[in-house]
C-alpha cells in the first residue's frame, strides 16, 4: 500500500515552534533594525549576550501568561493583535525597568519607541505567517475513527474543540445498530472492508480505535488494522489520543480498569518534589495575604455597602484523604444564600452580591483560602475541595470522583485554570478529568503552567 504523506504538527511542537520563532523573529528583526539604523540601546554580539537571553526568557514568560500559546487563540489573528499588545508592552516595561541585566535607558529616549515597535512588528509578521501557513488546512491531521456511531458526537466534539488542527474526517461504525447524530453530518461514514483504499484516497494520517474488542473489532477488522499498522500507518487508542490532546483523563471511557489505566505521578510521592511544592505554597500564601492585607480597606468597604454582611465566610469541605476541614473565604453571597439547601453556584446566580461577583471575577474571594495553605489543609495548586454533601452525590453518580481527594485540594488547580464553575453533573465530570490528569501527571513544569494561567485568569477577569 502507498499512502499519501501530509504534514502535520503536534500540540507540543506546534508550542514549540511558537516559542522557537516568536524569539528568533523579534531578535532578528532587532539585529536588522541595529544595521540599518542607528539604533544603539539594544545590541546582539558576544559582549552583551545577556540581553537577548533576558529577553527571550521575558517574552516566553509574558506570551505565556497572555496566551500567545492557546492554539486554539493561536489561529485568531483578531485575538492573537490584542494579546500580542499585551506581551509586548509588559515585556518592554519589565526590560526597561531591569537595567542591570538589560541595556542602561538611551539618551534618546525615541530608541524605547523604535525598540518597542520592533517587538511588536516582529510578532506580528511572525504569527501573521503562522496562521497562514501553519494553521491552514494542509497541515490538518486527518483522522479515521473506529467507534460506535452513538458515541461520535462526543468524540469528534471534544478532540476538534481541544485541537483545531485535528480533523476527523471520517468513521467506521463498529456496531450493528445505526444511531442518529448531529454534530457528523459533514463526516463521511465508510465500511468495514477495505480500509487501505479509504487510507489513500482521503489521506488519512491517523486512526483512533474508540471501540472495545467486545464491540465490534471483529476479526476480519483486527487482521486489517494489523496490516496497515505493519504498512506504516499511525495507529492509536482513543482514551491516550483524549488525554493527550484534551489535558483530561476520561474517566466515563475507562471503566472498572482502574490500576492499569491509573499509573500517578511520582511527584506524589517524591520528597524533594514534595518540599519544594510546599514552599512554593507558602511563599505564595505570604504574598497572597500581604497583598490581601494591602487592598483591604477597599475589600472592607466594598463589603460594608455592597454586601451587607459579614466580610469572611466559613464553609465546610472534604480535604486529602477525604479529612473535613473549614475554608477560608471573602463573602461573595447574600448572607442567607443557602436557605433551600445546598446547589451549586451557577453563572448569573441571584445569590450573588455586586461586590460579590467582583470578587468572583477577580479572584479576591480566595485570598483567606492562604490561610488554609499555611496550616497545612490545602496546597496552593491542587483539586478544588468540594462540600461534603456534593462529594456524596457525585461519588454516586461519577466513577472514581474520591480519587481527586488522594492529594491535597489547591487554591487555583487544572480544572479551575481550564474550565468553567461547575454547574451540573456533566460540568463536575469535566473538572475531574483535569484533576485526575493533574495526579496523574503532577510536576514542577505543570505547577508553573497552571500558575500562569491562574494569572491570564485574573488578569482577564475570567473568574467565576
Amino acid at each position: 500500500m502507498t499512502q499519501k504523506s501530509n504534514i502535520h504538527f503536534d500540540i507540543s511542537e506546534r508550542k514549540v515552534l511558537l516559542r522557537f520563532f516568536d524569539i528568533v523573529s523579534v531578535l532578528s528583526l532587532l539585529y536588522l533594525v541595529g544595521l540599518v539604523f542607528d539604533f544603539d540601546y539594544f545590541k546582539i554580539n558576544a559582549q552583551h549576550w545577556v540581553w537577548s537571553i533576558v529577553l527571550g526568557v521575558y517574552l516566553t514568560i509574558f506570551a505565556t501568561i497572555f496566551e500567545l500559546y492557546n492554539l486554539q487563540k493561536a489561529s485568531k489573528f483578531e485575538v492573537v493583535i490584542q494579546n500580542i499588545i499585551l506581551t509586548s508592552s509588559v515585556t518592554v516595561l519589565f526590560y526597561l525597568l531591569t537595567p542591570f541585566f538589560t541595556p542602561e535607558l538611551p539618551e534618546n529616549r525615541l530608541q524605547i519607541i523604535y525598540f518597542y515597535i520592533s517587538v511588536n512588528l516582529s510578532l506580528f509578521i511572525w504569527r501573521y505567517a503562522y496562521i497562514v501557513l501553519i494553521s491552514a488546512p494542509r497541515f490538518f491531521k486527518r483522522v479515521l475513527l473506529l467507534c460506535s456511531e452513538k458515541d461520535i458526537d462526543s468524540i469528534v466534539a471534544s478532540l476538534e474543540k481541544s485541537d483545531p488542527n485535528y480533523k476527523v474526517i471520517g468513521f467506521i461504525n463498529t456496531s450493528q445498530q445505526t444511531y442518529s447524530f448531529n454534530y457528523t453530518s459533514k463526516l463521511l461514514k465508510f465500511g468495514k472492508r477495505d480500509i487501505s483504499d479509504v487510507i489513500i484516497e482521503h489521506t488519512i494520517s491517523e486512526i483512533v480505535v474508540a471501540s472495545p474488542q467486545a464491540e465490534g473489532i471483529s476479526a476480519m477488522l483486527s487482521n486489517q488494522l494489523i496490516n496497515l499498522l505493519e504498512n506504516g500507518v499511525v495507529i492509536r487508542e482513543y482514551t491516550q489520543v483524549y488525554e493527550e490532546i484534551t489535558h483530561r483523563v476520561p474517566v466515563q471511557h475507562v471503566d472498572k480498569d482502574f490500576y492499569r489505566y491509573f499509573p500517578f505521578s511520582r511527584s506524589n510521592q517524591n520528597k524533594l518534589y514534595l518540599f519544594f511544592h510546599r514552599i512554593l505554597g507558602l511563599f505564595f500564601s505570604v504574598l497572597g495575604l500581604s497583598f490581601g492585607l494591602l487592598i483591604s480597606p477597599i475589600l472592607i468597604i466594598g463589603n460594608l455597602f455592597a454586601n451587607k454582611g459579614p466580610l469572611f465566610y466559613f464553609q465546610e469541605r472534604v480535604g486529602r484523604n477525604g479529612k473535613l476541614f473549614k475554608i477560608y473565604k471573602l463573602r461573595s453571597m447574600v448572607v442567607d444564600a443557602e436557605k433551600d439547601g445546598a446547589k451549586f453556584a451557577s453563572k448569573g446566580d441571584s445569590r450573588v452580591t455586586k461586590f460579590g461577583r467582583f470578587l468572583r471575577k477577580s479572584r479576591l474571594d480566595e485570598i483567606p483560602q492562604f490561610i488554609n495553605v499555611i496550616k497545612g489543609e490545602m496546597s496552593v495548586i491542587g483539586p478544588r475541595p468540594e462540600r461534603p454533601v456534593f462529594v456524596k452525590q457525585l461519588s454516586e453518580q461519577i466513577p472514581f470522583f474520591e480519587i481527586r481527594h488522594i492529594i491535597k485540594p489547591g487554591v487555583t488547580g487544572w480544572a479551575q485554570v481550564n474550565t468553567k464553575y461547575g454547574e451540573s453533573q456533566d460540568d463536575a465530570l469535566e473538572k475531574l478529568q483535569y484533576d485526575l490528569y493533574y495526579i496523574k501527571h503532577r510536576s514542577f513544569f505543570l505547577d508553573i503552567n497552571i500558575i500562569f494561567k491562574t494569572l491570564s485568569t485574573i488578569i482577564f477577569f475570567r473568574g467565576q
